[in-house]
């Protein structure tokens, strides 16, 4: 509506500042706009509109989860305040993968509420024997790569093993105290999904 005032407004002032205005220039301009904005057939126009908001809806249900980074628990991996997506579907055919990051509701955690979940990265895999020795982590008794981690705590635990349907979670900066970090055995049933993409979007450039 905004948009057909506009032109008729424009079309007046033309015809004030001139003698003679050919008949039907108004109704032609506000044809033209009111194709533009819902197209030759309105039907058909608000048929295409329902169907993008339902897909729409449909992604973000159950596809695509975007989600927000609140805390340290990641870094560098995901500074904090970025924008991130849930890939709902990652694990359709194939279980989660050692070093993949994912969105997960920690078994002890149930009281949160469901929009909260933990973005954590896979480290163990059911079956295996976790450790921490001099803040570097053991599986089944051989040290793990872990590039992406850049500062240490003295981090050291108890051996572990995990269930058939366990895996072991924590975060990327290991440069605080273990009690100050969420990291624990999650269930393969509080996997939310795996994060989409290495880098969040419009994160603060602090570090």
């Amino acid at each position: 509506m905004r948009a057909q005032d506009t032109v008729s407004n424009l079309v007046i002032m033309d015809a004030g500042t001139s003698t003679e205005m050919p008949g039907g220039v108004s109704d032609r301009s506000n044809g033209w706009v009111r194709t533009v904005v819902i197209g030759r057939n309105p039907k058909r126009t608000l048929i295409r509109i329902l169907v993008l908001v339902s897909l729409c809806f449909l992604i973000r249900e159950f596809v695509l989860l975007p989600i927000r980074v609140i805390g340290p628990s990641m870094l560098p991996t995901y500074k904090e305040g970025g924008i991130n997506f849930v890939n709902r579907l990652a694990y359709l055919r194939s279980g989660p993968q050692r070093g993949d990051v994912v969105a997960i509701r920690l078994s002890n955690r149930n009281l949160l509420p469901p929009s909260i979940m933990f973005l954590k990265r896979i480290v163990g895999l059911p079956g295996e024997r976790i450790e921490f020795h001099g803040g570097h982590l053991f599986i089944n008794g051989n040290i793990l790569d872990e590039p992406y981690v850049k500062r240490r705590w003295d981090w050291n635990s108890r051996p572990l093993v995990l269930e058939s349907n366990q895996y072991y979670v924590v975060g990327d900066n290991r440069s605080m105290p273990e009690a100050y970090h969420e990291e624990g055995r999650a269930r393969a049933d509080h996997i939310v999904g795996k994060i989409l993409l290495c880098n969040s979007l419009f994160a603060s450039s602090s570090p």
